[in-house]
């Protein structure tokens, strides 16, 4: 790895957490080699996270609310001050081989406005590398005209027109500490889907559409994604992700269902 001093480019890394003192610190340490600046975004964490970041950064500001996803990623963006942005999630990692392979290609002063990166999930200690988890979100890209979309969770970045490549490098990926936090993640996002489906005036096609999505996604991640090639583990993430997208669709059906119910009882009334 060249010192910073011998870089051809710049790059600010930008971390929001909470209460992520347990695994923030594999997160730093694998950025700190490459970053010229890490920018760390706080929402009211009760552990040692912001001690552990200070160890890092003197770049940590702590919020009293959360905005959201999206919204807390653009405040880090706007602080950040690189020509390149590597947004990383406190439960991720840059492998070493894909922290060599960012410093190599951003030296080469590439054309592509960003890149994807390879996740590498790691559950209950088993890696998997099948399936949907499998998948490359874009993380790394230039700062000039991008911005965070204002979703809740999973906030996108809008970047100005130009190539989207892939790197080969993995990017590791602790999503749950225990099946305990799996079920609760799960069942968070899933609510937070259906509510973000019932204001965009999706319909889901009910409870029956609910259970064929289940069904169907199972398949798309065990079968023709191969998840069954990660063993058990393969088989429990395929369930958990068809559990996911049938309780989102059923709880898109259940709002929906209220608010004809409501509109019933309206016109009832109005009688």
């Amino acid at each position: 790895m060249r010192n910073h001093s011998e870089k051809s480019y710049s790059l600010s890394v930008i971390i929001v957490a909470m209460d992520e003192a347990d695994r923030i610190t594999p997160c730093l340490a694998s950025v700190s080699p490459i970053a010229d600046e890490i920018i760390v975004f706080d929402s009211g964490s009760r552990d040692r996270t912001v001690e552990i970041c200070r160890q890092y950064t003197p770049h940590v500001y702590e919020t009293p609310d959360w905005p959201g996803d999206g919204p807390q990623k653009q405040r880090a963006l706007e602080k950040a001050t690189c020509q390149w942005v590597l947004c990383i999630d406190a439960d991720e990692a840059l492998t070493p081989e894909l922290r060599d392979e960012i410093d190599a290609v951003l030296d080469r002063s590439p054309e592509a406005q960003g890149f994807k990166l390879k996740w590498l999930p790691v559950v209950f200690g088993h890696k998997l590398y099948h399936g949907r988890s499998a998948r490359a979100p874009l993380r790394l890209f230039r700062r000039k005209d991008a911005r965070f979309s204002r979703a809740v969770i999973h906030g996108k970045i809008h970047l100005a027109p130009g190539k989207i490549r892939k790197l080969k490098g993995r990017l590791l990926h602790y999503s749950h500490r225990d099946f305990g936090h799996y079920l609760y993640k799960n069942r968070l996002y899933a609510w937070i889907g259906a509510q973000q489906r019932f204001e965009a005036g999706k319909t889901g096609y009910g409870l029956s559409g609910a259970a064929f999505r289940a069904v169907f996604t199972f398949i798309l991640v065990y079968f023709m994604r191969l998840g069954f090639l990660d063993g058990r583990m393969g088989f429990l993430v395929a369930v958990m992700y068809a559990q996911g997208n049938f309780n989102k669709y059923a709880g898109l059906w259940t709002l929906r269902h209220k608010e004809t119910m409501k509109r019933k009882n309206t016109a009832s009334e109005g009688r």
